[in-house]
């Protein structure tokens, strides 16, 4: 069957008031000449390549670059924006040999991937230029050469923090003669995560400006609502966008199902896994090439193995389906997606390691299982079905949850609404002040010189009281035999990842990061990978090490958290009603302290286990509501609990529509009696250490989100709460609605 065929069975199958779609039609491409300032090289390369005209915004790219330009290409998946940056690099390289280029890509499988094409484009265009990734997996003799006389640097940002700027004068070639820096997939840099990258472009600045260099900066971003903003917030100067894209567009179909209902009373519908795999056999069975998309480890390796078994009873070879996630080893994951550019692989189950530009062939379906947490990440996955002119399909499957749930009854928020708006504090105290101990190490500060746009002298002070910097002769020079990068991560997690190692054979078989591996590799834990089930012996997080075997088993297992909160400071306080609000920062301690084993097929809870692990604490910044004495007289203690609880869950569900966040951005706790505030407290914490202004929006948005929030109580089927709303069965109480319902209105000073 052809795409077209699947999408009006679906229809013909499913009942009307459960599907939206969306049809998109396709479009030729705007087209302009190749700029003549490029050189003969790069010219005579593009047209051996059978590039004999550029998209308008590849032009435009290159004409802006070659003026000087700081750029950001900000257009859709599958645009050609890779040749936006290749093309003026290499043209340069072939004017100057002495020039130099520093690629960053937010992950080492991005590197990989980009280098290869931009071999076949040296190779092509006959220039003998060096070029290689520089990441911990590159050999020692590979990275003097790449030291001594690499034209072009394929790397990430965290080996730029600790690996390459802290031993700049190693790299004296470099950054000599360093004439771009191209930053890549700009959307990834938000958070925590983007406001270290800001820090560590303010290094790498403060370095290049040492040795006498002024790069420009060429960035490529998918479509979020402020790609310029994003830019100048990370490199801190002058961006020009470009977003008109005059790539050539295939029809594309977008549909939206929800399943259906199986227990009204509870408002539960059928599994969005089981209804993933069926939609995903459908087209795979037709020999439609497609990605599923899941929204966990976990997930993926459920409708992974589920599918395979699906597809063998259409006589495909399980071995053409395979998965795809963060923990699979880097050879398991180039043979991975070699497989999908040549065909062989039939079928990929990917976590979102798989929504980034890197080239998987001309996939025609997409089934997304369950919202990905952000239209930018939405349309992302949606991308990767369709190149060019050829028509494509993205399924989105919704969950129970109530941010799926409020999606189908309010599709406009994710096909007319603009994607997110990327949020970055590069001055963040708590981020600012490790990379100015790492810009110290590197090279003294002097009197009165600013940290990029930012004033330091009160840091510098602190820094000396505190023995880490010494001032003398006008200058702030490092004084500790630490190495400062070694203790920071730029992603918020602990130093290193957990391996995975099979106890039967001594292979290791995967990895995992550690703030995960409490929760997903404890003692006793079932961890699945490609499919196989395996059980969780023993794990040694002092050593980082996980010792596994395989198991025959239909259950899994799901961690349970406890989770504690003490207030450090108030930066603002409202009124709410009756109520209070407020934000500022927050001690959280996080500890996994038991499992559920949870039945394949039923999710039925088959019994727990108790994990003994250490606590894991964070600063961070958190909004609050304190409740009126007023309120709080109006329920008894048990039902005032179920109501904080439920407006919580509803909170948690909504905020992210309204602040353009992931839902996994933003972290609950519930206080029936605030030891800091006396009062009974619901608190929405910010699960990235430091936070990144998410609190003080929701602050600034006073009653909305409670407005929102009843909205979709009042929208949802069920009778007496379900996970669409309060919270699921077994962690909610039967009369949780009606009582989060009263409580919504007294917060909105309205009367039953």
């Amino acid at each position: 069957m052809t795409l077209e065929d699947i999408v009006a069975k679906i229809y013909r199958e499913e009942p009307s008031d459960r599907l939206i779609l969306v049809h998109l039609q396709g479009r030729d491409g705007q087209y302009q000449s190749i700029p003549q300032t490029l050189s003969t090289d790069v010219a005579d390369g593009l047209n051996k390549l059978g590039i004999s005209k550029l998209y308008s915004h590849q032009a435009e790219s290159i004409d802006l670059v070659q003026k000087g330009h700081n750029i950001v290409i900000a257009t859709p998946t599958a645009s050609g924006k890779t040749l936006c940056y290749n093309a003026p690099v290499l043209s340069r390289l072939s004017e100057n040999p002495k020039a130099r280029a520093l690629y960053l890509f937010p992950t080492k499988a991005l590197s990989a991937d980009q280098s290869t094409g931009l071999r076949q484009m040296l190779s092509v265009m006959g220039m003998d230029r060096r070029m290689h990734t520089y990441d911990g997996d590159t050999p020692p003799n590979i990275r003097k050469i790449l030291r001594d006389e690499g034209s072009i640097i394929l790397t990430n940002p965290d080996m730029l923090h600790g690996g390459i700027l802290p031993h700049h004068t190693k790299w004296v070639q470099l950054f000599e003669n360093l004439e771009f820096v191209i930053i890549d997939e700009l959307h990834q840099y938000r958070g925590v995560f983007g406001s270290h990258m800001a820090n560590v472009i303010r290094r790498l600045k403060r370095i290049a400006t040492f040795y006498g260099s002024k790069p420009k900066f060429i960035m490529s971003s998918a479509t979020i609502n402020n790609p310029g903003m994003l830019a100048q917030k990370i490199i801190e100067e002058d961006v020009v966008v470009v977003k008109d894209d005059g790539s050539p567009k295939g029809d594309k179909y977008f549909l939206i199902y929800n399943p259906p209902i199986v227990d009204a009373q509870l408002g539960l519908r059928k599994s969005i896994t089981f209804e993933s795999v069926r939609l995903a056999t459908e087209m795979l069975s037709s020999n439609v090439q497609t990605i599923v998309f899941a929204r966990s480890r976990v997930k993926t390796e459920q409708i992974l193995g589920l599918l395979k078994k699906n597809v063998a009873a259409f006589g495909i070879d399980q071995k053409r389906i395979r998965g795809y996630r963060g923990g699979y080893l880097p050879l398991e994951r180039r043979e991975i997606e070699k497989g999908l550019k040549d065909g062989t692989v039939l079928g990929v189950v990917s976590t979102n390691a798989l929504e980034l530009g890197i080239d998987i062939g001309q996939l025609e379906a997409a089934v997304i299982a369950g919202y990905p947490g952000t239209i930018s990440s939405l349309r992302q996955q949606a991308g990767r079905s369709g190149r060019k002119q050829q028509a494509s399909l993205a399924l989105l499957v919704l969950s129970n949850s109530a941010l799926d749930q409020y999606i189908f009854k309010n599709p406009e928020f994710i096909i007319k609404s603009q994607p997110e708006a990327g949020l970055v504090n590069p001055d963040n105290l708590y981020v600012m002040i490790s990379h100015i101990k790492c810009a110290a190490f590197e090279l003294p500060f002097v009197d009165g010189e600013r940290f990029g746009t930012a004033e330091i002298s009160p840091i510098l002070e602190h820094l000396e009281n505190h023995g880490v910097v010494n001032h003398t002769s006008g200058r702030w020079y490092w004084m500790t035999d630490k190495y400062p990068a070694d203790e920071i991560s730029l992603r918020n997690a602990a130093e290193g990842n957990v391996t995975i190692h099979d106890a039967t054979t001594g292979n290791t078989i995967g990895e995992i990061d550690t703030f995960s591996a409490p929760m997903l590799v404890h003692d006793q834990a079932i961890y699945i990978h490609e499919g196989v089930t395996y059980h969780v012996d023993k794990l040694d997080f002092e050593k980082k090490k996980a010792f596994v075997r395989k198991v025959n088993v239909d259950y899994y297992t799901d961690a349970n958290l406890q989770v504690s909160l003490s207030v450090l400071d108030v930066s603002e306080e409202g009124r709410i009603s009756t109520s209070k609000s407020g934000w500022g920062e927050v001690s959280v301690t996080v500890l996994t302290s038991v499992f559920k084993k949870v039945k394949m097929t039923t999710h039925e809870n088959l019994g727990w286990g108790e994990v003994h692990l250490p606590e894991r604490p964070m600063d961070t910044v958190s909004w609050w509501l304190i409740l009126g004495d007023s309120i709080v007289e109006s329920f008894t203690p048990g039902d005032l609990a179920s109501a904080m609880k439920g407006l919580g869950n509803l909170l948690t569900s909504v905020l992210p529509l309204s602040l353009m966040c992931d839902p996994k951005d933003l972290g609950l706790h519930v206080e029936v009696k605030s030891p800091h505030f006396g009062n009974p407290t619901i608190f929405v914490y910010e699960m990235n250490a430091g936070g990144v202004g998410l609190s003080e929006h929701i602050f600034d948005m006073n009653t909305q989100p409670i407005q929102m929030a009843l909205d979709t109580l009042d929208g949802c089927v069920c009778e007496s709460g379900c996970p669409a709303c309060v919270g699921p069965p077994g962690e909610t109480e039967p009369d949780t609605k009606i009582q989060t319902r009263k409580l919504i209105n007294l917060l909105l000073s309205r009367v039953d």
